[in-house]
């Protein structure tokens, strides 16, 4: 299984976005799967569901974090991690469009709700959301940038 489609069987199996792609990268981070799935849960459905941000591309930046940034506090250490998350979220809005989960939602024909209860998860959930493709294109576009800077 390649680890995009690891990452839309996380999502798949009830994970929010934003756990589904740091779960998918879990090897290349150090951090246990109790902590991953705490940690990222509050950035699923556009940070607490506020529809912000995105929770997959929250996830990006985290995984950036994680494998990049250095334990010092320093202008250098935060120009080179910002830089590599400008970088990627270019990369993501020229394959998704935005890194706005409103937005990405609209897209896809969405009535929007802000905030509430998660809807619950079924068949019919997941043919209406685009989450499942965008959580594959999060992390196709992660690992192409890891690729490219090797």
């Amino acid at each position: 299984m390649t680890r995009k489609d690891l990452a839309v069987s996380y999502f798949m199996e009830g994970y929010a976005c934003s756990q589904a792609v740091l779960m998918a990268f879990k090897d290349y981070i150090d951090l246990d799967e109790e902590t991953i799935l705490k940690i990222s849960l509050p950035f699923g459905g556009g940070v607490g569901r506020l529809r912000l941000t995105c929770g997959a591309f929250s996830s990006i930046c985290m995984i950036v974090g994680l494998m990049f940034a250095k334990n010092e506090i320093s202008e250098n250490n935060k120009v080179l991690t910002y830089q590599k998350v400008q970088e990627l979220s270019k990369r993501f809005e020229e394959k998704m469009g935005t890194i706005n989960c409103k937005e990405l939602l609209e897209k896809a024909s969405l009535n929007v709700e802000i905030g509430g209860k998660p809807e619950h998860r079924n068949q019919e959930y997941y043919k209406k959301r685009p989450c499942a493709k965008i959580v594959y294109q999060a992390v196709e576009v992660l690992e192409e940038y890891l690729e490219s800077i090797k």
